[in-house]
C-alpha cells in the first residue's frame, strides 16, 4: 500500500483511485478549451468531504494514502493552518454560505433554523446575479432558513454540466465518504492496519479505538479516488485550464474529541487551492504550485474570496475576509471557532488560535466534555472509552474528556498537537493566556455574539425580525445596526433587545467561578432581563451546594415566579441538584412541568429534561410521568423534533 508519498508524474492511481494526470500540475488539462461568452471569469470547483482532518499525504501524514489530493496540493498550494470555525456539519456549512459568523445570525446550535436579515444573502445569489451557474452536489445542511433562488440546483443531479452554453460555473460535490457515520459501519474489511495506527494522547490505545482510526484511514482513500474522479471529469470536458479548484474537509474527523469539539482537533481542515495558468492574476500574493501558505484562513472567509474572484467586492456586513481575487486583505493574527447545543445536549465554547497557541473559555465548565449526544455514542470508540472511564482504567490525558471543565484551556500546539496539556495556569505563558483571552472577549463583542441568550430567546426575541438584528441594536443595510445621535450602537430598536455587556459580564462572572463572584450574581438574581437572570442562575449552580445554599430564596423565587421558563428551568436544576432535601420535590415538579412540549418550547423542554437527567436515580419517582411525556410537537423545529425524544430516551434508559 502506497503511504501517500508521490512521485513526479502527479495523480497515481492506486485502490479507489483515479489516475487524472501524467505529469506536473502545468501539464494538467493542458488541452482545456476557454468558454467564450464569459470572457476571462473564471470557473470554479469546490470538492469536499465530511468529518475529516487534515490526515494526508501532503500534510505529512505517513500513514493516509491519499495519492489524487497529495497530486492536486502539488499542483496547487496548501493552507497550514485552516480553521472550519464550527466543528460539526450544520454551523460550520452555515459559516461557509454567508460568510458570517453563526454566533451573529443566532444559528450556532444544531438545526436550529433561524432567518437572516433581509439585506444579508447566501453567497450563490451573488454568483447566480453574476451570470454564475451554480450547483450544489448535494448537501446543505444550514442551520439558516434557505431563501428562494439560492442554487441553479442543489441536488444529487447537479453538476456543471448542466448549464448554459458558454456559461460560468460555481460547482461543489460533496463526499460523505468519510463521515463519522461510515467509520463505525460494520462489517468492514480493514485495509490500513489497526496495529499501525498512531493513537491520539486522549484516546485509550484499545483495540476498538484502533479500529476506528483505521477504517477512517480506509475511508479517506476511498474519498480520494472521489476526488480523482471529478478532477479527471473536468479535464474530460476541457475545463481544466479554465478552472479554479478548492479541496477542503468540512471540520475535523468525525472520531469523539474531534468532531464537536472546537479544538484544534476538532477545527483544522485540510483546505488547497489550484490556479490554473490563465487565473493566476487572481491567486493570493504567497501562491506558488506546491507551495504552502502560513496564512490563517478559515470558513468564514471562503464566501468573500468567492465574490473577490470574481470581482465583486464583498459586502461590509460579511464577517470574513477575503484571501485571493482582487479584495484580499491583509493577513489575519486570529482564527476564531465556537461550540453551541450539540443535537440534544447544550453547552457554550469559544476558541482562539494564532497558529501556535489555542485558547478555550468554556462558558458551561460544569458540564462535562463527553456529555451524552446519543449520535455520538453509536460510535464503538465513544461507549468503550466510556466503559474504560466508569471501570477507572484511563491515564490523566485519556480521563479528561468524561470529566468536567476548566473555564479556561490553553495548549501549545507546537509542543502538544493533541492539546491534553493545559497551560492556563502556566505562570510561563500568562502573557499569552491574558492575550488569547482578551481577543476571545473582543470577539465576541465586535460579532454581537448572541450565543448567550438562552436558544428559546434567540427565537422569541427576533419575533418579526431576526437575531442578528437584535443582537445588532437593528441593522441598515450595510450591516453596522442603528446608532444614536453620539454614534453609539442602540440596543432594544429590535424586539426585547439584547443589552449585550450587562450579559456577558454576567456570563463571564458566573463560568470564572470565583467565590468572591456570588454575591454580584445574587444581584443579578433581580436583574430586569431575562438573560441576565438566566447567568445569574447558571452561576449559582455552577458553584453547587455553596452556591445555591447562598442564592436560595433569589433561586427559589425566580424558579417559581419567574417570566422565563429557562430561567425556572436552571433555578430548578440547581435546587433539585444542591438544595435542600425540603425543597426537592416542589423543584422536581417545575422541572417536570417544564419538560413537556404541550406547553413548553423544545428548548425549554431540551433544558428541563436535562435537568432530570442530572438527577440519575432520584428521577426514579417520576418514571412513569417521563415516560408519558411526548417526544414531538405539532410545532417542533425542522430537523430537530428528534432530539426531546433522545432525551427522553436516554433518561429512561437510566431508569431501567
Amino acid at each position: 500500500m502506497s503511504n501517500g508519498r508521490l512521485d513526479r508524474r502527479g495523480f497515481i492511481k492506486a485502490a479507489g483511485a483515479v489516475s487524472v494526470c501524467a505529469a506536473s500540475g502545468r501539464d494538467w488539462g493542458a488541452s482545456g478549451r476557454s468558454w467564450e461568452a464569459s470572457g476571462q471569469r473564471p470557473n470554479i470547483l469546490w470538492l469536499t468531504s465530511e468529518d475529516n482532518g487534515p490526515h494526508l499525504g501532503c500534510y505529512g501524514d505517513a500513514f493516509a494514502d491519499t495519492p489524487n489530493i497529495d497530486a492536486l496540493a502539488r499542483m496547487g498550494m496548501m493552507y497550514k493552518r485552516a480553521w472550519s470555525n464550527a466543528p460539526v456539519c450544520a454551523p460550520a456549512r452555515t459559516t461557509i454560505i454567508t460568510g458570517v459568523f453563526p454566533p451573529s445570525t443566532g444559528s450556532e446550535h444544531m438545526r436550529s433554523q433561524t432567518t437572516m436579515p433581509p439585506f444579508m444573502k447566501m453567497y450563490p445569489q451573488f454568483l447566480r446575479e453574476a451570470g454564475y451557474y451554480c450547483t450544489n452536489n448535494s448537501k446543505e445542511d444550514y442551520n439558516l432558513a434557505k431563501p428562494s433562488g439560492v442554487w441553479d440546483e442543489s441536488s444529487a443531479k447537479g453538476h456543471w454540466r448542466n448549464r448554459k452554453a458558454g456559461q460560468p460555473f460555481f460547482a461543489i460535490f460533496n463526499f460523505t465518504t468519510t463521515h463519522e457515520s461510515q467509520i463505525r459501519t460494520r462489517p468492514h474489511k480493514w485495509v490500513h492496519d489497526p496495529a499501525k495506527v498512531r493513537v491520539p494522547a486522549y484516546h485509550p490505545d484499545v483495540p476498538e479505538v484502533r479500529q476506528d482510526w483505521a477504517q477512517y484511514y480506509d475511508k479517506m482513500t476511498e474519498m480520494d479516488g472521489q476526488v480523482g474522479e471529478a478532477l479527471a471529469e473536468l479535464k474530460a470536458d476541457g475545463l481544466a485550464e479554465d478552472t479554479i479548484v478548492f479541496y477542503y474537509g468540512d471540520h475535523g474527523s468525525g472520531m469523539p474529541r474531534s468532531k464537536r469539539w472546537p479544538y484544534d482537533s476538532g477545527l483544522r481542515v485540510p483546505m488547497m487551492v489550484y490556479f490554473p495558468e490563465k487565473f493566476r492574476h487572481l491567486a493570493p500574493p504567497e501562491y506558488q504550485a506546491g507551495g504552502v501558505s502560513d496564512r490563517l484562513v478559515s470558513f468564514v472567509d471562503l464566501a468573500p474570496t468567492l465574490l473577490s474572484l470574481i470581482g465583486v467586492r464583498p459586502p461590509e456586513w460579511m464577517q470574513g475576509k477575503a484571501f485571493a481575487g482582487p479584495y484580499v486583505t491583509a493577513k489575519p493574527k486570529y482564527l476564531y471557532g465556537f461550540r453551541g447545543r450539540m443535537d440534544e445536549r447544550y453547552d457554550l465554547v469559544r476558541s482562539v488560535t494564532d497558529g501556535r497557541y489555542v485558547y478555550l473559555r468554556q462558558y458551561m465548565p460544569h458540564k462535562i466534555y463527553g456529555q451524552h449526544v446519543g449520535y455520538m455514542f453509536q460510535t464503538p470508540t465513544t461507549r468503550k472509552w466510556r466503559e474504560l472511564y466508569d471501570a477507572g482504567k484511563l491515564n490523566a490525558a485519556q480521563r479528561i474528556f468524561w470529566e468536567r471543565k476548566p473555564p479556561e484551556e490553553l495548549y501549545d500546539l507546537e509542543t502538544d498537537p493533541d492539546e491534553v496539556h493545559n497551560l492556563a495556569g502556566s505562570p510561563e505563558h500568562r502573557e499569552v493566556l491574558e492575550r488569547m483571552r482578551a481577543e476571545q472577549r473582543r470577539w465576541v463583542r465586535e460579532i454581537r455574539d448572541v450565543g448567550f441568550l438562552p436558544e428559546d430567546e434567540i427565537h422569541s426575541r427576533s419575533a418579526g425580525s431576526t437575531p442578528y438584528e437584535v443582537g445588532h441594536g437593528g441593522a441598515t443595510a450595510d450591516g453596522r445596526g442603528m446608532r444614536d445621535e453620539a454614534g453609539q450602537r442602540e440596543t432594544g430598536r429590535v424586539g426585547q433587545g439584547y443589552p449585550m455587556e450587562r450579559i456577558m459580564e454576567t456570563a463571564e462572572a458566573a463560568s470564572m467561578l470565583r467565590p468572591e463572584a456570588t454575591g454580584k450574581l445574587i444581584e443579578a438574581m433581580g436583574d430586569e432581563d431575562s438573560a441576565v437572570r438566566y447567568w445569574a442562575a447558571m452561576g449559582l449552580l455552577m458553584r453547587e451546594k455553596a452556591g445555591v445554599t447562598a442564592g436560595r430564596e433569589a433561586i427559589g423565587k425566580a424558579m417559581r415566579t419567574d417570566a422565563s421558563g429557562s430561567v425556572r428551568a436552571i433555578c430548578a436544576a440547581a435546587v433539585t441538584q444542591y438544595g435542600p432535601d425540603e425543597d426537592f420535590a416542589e423543584a422536581l415538579e417545575v422541572l417536570m412541568q417544564l419538560a413537556t412540549l404541550e406547553s413548553n418550547t423544545h428548548f425549554v423542554a431540551m433544558l428541563a429534561l436535562t435537568g432530570i437527567n442530572e438527577l440519575g436515580e432520584r428521577a426514579r419517582p417520576m418514571k412513569d410521568r417521563i415516560a408519558a411525556l411526548p417526544a414531538k410537537s405539532q410545532d417542533e423545529p425542522p430537523r430537530a423534533g428528534e432530539y426531546v425524544g433522545r432525551l427522553l430516551a436516554t433518561i429512561m434508559d437510566d431508569l431501567k
